[in-house]
């Protein structure tokens, strides 16, 4: 596992940080990226062995994903989504559909993303009733991303009769029943190709529908993708601590470092605590905007240059005090940012 995460931070450092502020620039994630993150085996990070994967633990898969973050958060939000469809076809009842697509998603021939938000809020945006042979699905999707790059979307939505959740795979492309795919222009991580997505009555066969379960289950089984979420900002503050470190600045890397470890380590007893897991997501998005801060300060006047990765890195760490939240976080975040 050693091996692999070498290997996840070489990549970050060599091709993905010398090349994001071209993705920045242009709002295109590079090809070469996903054939690259395919063939270090990276799409099947979350897979257990028995299934492909690499079988990591925990620390090992949260130490990449930080990694990857570091490198370029367009392309690691855009594929860090690919690890909920994988999970969600290692776990279905649904063997055919299993078959269908866990191999390939494993190996990267095909890219997933999800569109859960929808669901989250209760009552859901996003409601699901029975049809003749499936499912007929109706609501808003405000972020969805990767369209363009994915092949295939878990949509996850509401049993409007028993409020169980419901999670399809669907094509990701226009289609009936999605009636509009609204581009959202984002002040960072805008390659990440996000739309909001409208869909009305969206067939769903019952052999695409990864998984059927109480709601309460599903609220359960966030936890672990707020954790996932929490790579994201801690992976920019090692970035920004780096580069201070680089620029000389090297008593406010030791803090900013120091501080992340710990907070790092939050994050990580969180899991067993979900109301302190959201208090940790609050603080390392604090923690990544202090950071990114720091970071264009040092820099000086070069760092508000479009092309200097300082303001950048300050940009991707706001994108993290929203980007893939929840509302116990966003209640913190307000607390703690209006509080002297």
């Amino acid at each position: 596992m050693t091996e692999l995460l070498d290997r996840a931070r070489v990549f970050a450092d060599e091709v993905l940080f010398p090349a994001a502020t071209q993705v920045d620039r242009t709002g295109e994630i590079p090809a070469s990226h996903w054939e690259q993150i395919a063939a270090l085996g990276l799409y099947g990070l979350a897979a257990p062995s028995a299934d492909g994967g690499p079988g990591v633990d925990l620390p090992v898969l949260f130490d990449v994903l930080e990694a990857m973050a570091g490198g370029c958060l367009a392309t690691a939000f855009t594929w860090e989504q690919h690890h909920g469809v994988v999970l969600g076809m290692v776990n279905t009842t649904n063997l055919t559909l299993r078959d269908r697509y866990l191999a390939d998603l494993v190996a990267g021939r095909v890219r997933g993303g999800v569109a859960f938000a929808g669901v989250i809020p209760d009552p859901p945006r996003m409601q699901a009733r029975r049809g003749d042979g499936g499912w007929l699905i109706t609501g808003d999707a405000p972020f969805v991303s990767g369209w363009g790059i994915i092949d295939i979307l878990q949509m996850s939505a509401g049993d409007v009769d028993t409020a169980d959740v419901i999670a399809a795979i669907v094509p990701a492309t226009e289609q009936p029943g999605i009636t509009r795919v609204e581009p959202q222009p984002l002040v960072a991580a805008d390659a990440t190709r996000t739309v909001s997505l409208r869909v009305d009555d969206l067939f769903v066969p019952d052999e695409h529908i990864a998984s059927q379960v109480p709601r309460a289950q599903f609220m359960a089984n966030q936890v672990i993708g707020v954790r996932i979420n929490g790579t994201l900002p801690i992976g920019l503050v090692r970035r920004c601590v780096r580069l201070l470190d680089q620029a000389g600045a090297t008593d406010a890397a030791e803090r900013l470092g120091l501080e992340c470890d710990e907070v790092r380590g939050q994050l990580d007893a969180g899991l067993a605590d979900p109301p302190s897991l959201n208090a940790a997501r609050a603080t390392a998005a604090q923690l990544a905007v202090r950071a990114g801060a720091a970071l264009v300060v040092a820099g000086g006047g070069p760092s508000l240059r479009r092309d200097h990765p300082a303001q950048r890195l300050a940009r991707e760490a706001v994108f993290t005090l929203v980007a893939a939240s929840r509302a116990q976080v966003k209640r913190a975040l307000l607390e703690d940012l209006s509080s002297r």
